[in-house]
């Protein structure tokens, strides 16, 4: 079997390699990969313009392509998945129509209210005199959103008015994040603690899988920028047993079941960003995709095949399906270039002592291979995971195994998974 990954970061290497596990693939495409992928057995780079629909049919018909795997939200947004089921090739993903669900803020919170999901009270603007004056109506902390995509960085916490007047005059004046602010929404700011609760989704069937937590911001302690996300760990304490149903019962399937009433049946990982206090939980967001860095914890804890849960997705089985995990805890901790995520520089040449133990594995984010040189190429460059008996063990043995990698400028936190913690 022959299978096509579309991405380059640390999820799409995580994906690819996880697919590249199972003995009856032959090979594993990815486009356009990263030098992690083009080193890893029974996985190869391929140079295609993913943004170009009919390119990506043309290959997958041209190389027997039997799976496409979608990685990153613009090609769902971009209605991917809809070409290529035009052309009768299995796509695990979203079509056009419920990756709005990721691809518009105002789109999700229009949607949430309407289908009763827990979500934070919002206004969305198009332009800044109407947002300027809503900011006399809110109190403060509030939360800014990019309306579009943006690669997890248009979301700006406020603590005071003049903070939210700067990234309003960023979004509409300075066009921080393009088109995708085009539209704002102002929400209020939510109190607690953040968790990842991703699941296979196919129409009216779904599969959780393993918890996890991601650490958005830039600085140890939650502090600084937002970032596509600096570390996660897996399965996450703070969802217990019984916050873990309800998150089925008042966001999944309502979520689901409300795709499906508008037109939108979903296939593919649903993502919900969570705020949980206390017994409250709350919507931030929806992905309509992996989490990145979640995958990459994730993965490493999947003992069943991920090809097969997405075949069985496509072809409306997971009904029947066995997914496995071990009973190991994960942490991956995402290894940056200095400046991210503003300014940062690229091609460092990179360092890696390749004897990681069977409980690492380094996923590459923001790498290529050059005239035999791993170099830098991206902001977040690996992520560096592994596996422990218990998450403070998993915690040690990634921390651990970060002196094997250098490159100039590298930086990362180093309190992933602490808050795990105290609730382990």
């Amino acid at each position: 079997m022959k299978i096509l990954v579309i991405g380059s970061g640390g999820r799409e290497h995580a994906l690819a390699w996880k697919c590249s596990t199972d003995s009856f693939v032959e090979k594993v495409y990815v486009a356009p990969g990263n030098a992690g992928t083009f080193l890893e057995e029974k996985i190869e780079n391929i140079s295609l313009d993913i943004t170009n629909n009919e390119d990506v049919s043309d290959f997958c018909i041209s190389n027997n392509i039997e799976l496409v795997i979608i990685g990153p939200e613009d090609p769902l947004v971009n209605g991917l998945v809809d070409f290529l089921e035009s052309k009768n090739i299995k796509v695990f993903g979203p079509r056009e129509g419920a990756a709005q669900l990721e691809g518009s803020k105002t789109f999700a919170k229009d949607f949430f209210i309407k289908y009763g999901i827990p979500t934070a009270n919002y206004k969305s603007f198009d332009n800044h005199h109407d947002a300027l004056k809503h900011l006399d109506k809110i109190d403060f902390p509030s939360v800014v959103k990019a309306d579009g995509l943006a690669a997890g960085k248009g979301v700006i916490i406020c603590e005071d008015r003049e903070a939210a007047e700067k990234a309003l005059e960023d979004i509409f004046e300075s066009n921080a994040f393009g088109n995708a602010g085009n539209r704002v929404v102002i929400e209020d700011f939510l109190n607690g603690e953040e968790a990842s609760f991703i699941a296979v989704v196919s129409d009216d069937q779904i599969i959780p899988l393993a918890t996890s937590q991601d650490h958005k911001a830039v600085g140890d302690g939650d502090v600084g920028l937002n970032t596509g996300g600096m570390g996660a760990y897996s399965p996450a304490p703070i969802v217990t047993d019984e916050i873990h149903k309800r998150v089925i019962d008042e966001v999944m399937l309502p979520t689901m079941n409300g795709l499906k009433t508008e037109g939108f049946p979903y296939l593919g990982f649903l993502y919900a960003g969570l705020m949980i206090e206390g017994n409250e939980i709350k919507v931030l967001e929806f992905n309509c995709r992996f989490g990145d860095p979640e995958t990459q914890p994730i993965m490493l804890r999947l003992e069943s095949s991920l090809t097969n849960l997405c075949l069985d997705a496509i072809n409306k089985k997971l009904d029947t399906h066995q997914i496995e995990w071990s009973s190991m805890h994960s942490c991956g901790v995402v290894l940056a270039s200095s400046g991210y995520p503003e300014g940062y520089e690229t091609n460092m040449e990179i360092d890696i002592k390749n004897d990681f133990s069977e409980n690492e594995k380094l996923f590459h984010a923001g790498t290529k291979f050059i005239d035999n040189k791993i170099l830098s190429s991206g902001g977040r460059v690996f992520c560096m995971t592994a596996l422990g008996e218990t998450l403070e063990i998993a915690i040690d043995n990634a921390y651990n195994a970060i002196p094997k990698i250098n490159f100039e400028g590298m930086f990362f936190r180093s309190d992933i998974g602490k808050k795990g913690l105290k609730d382990d």
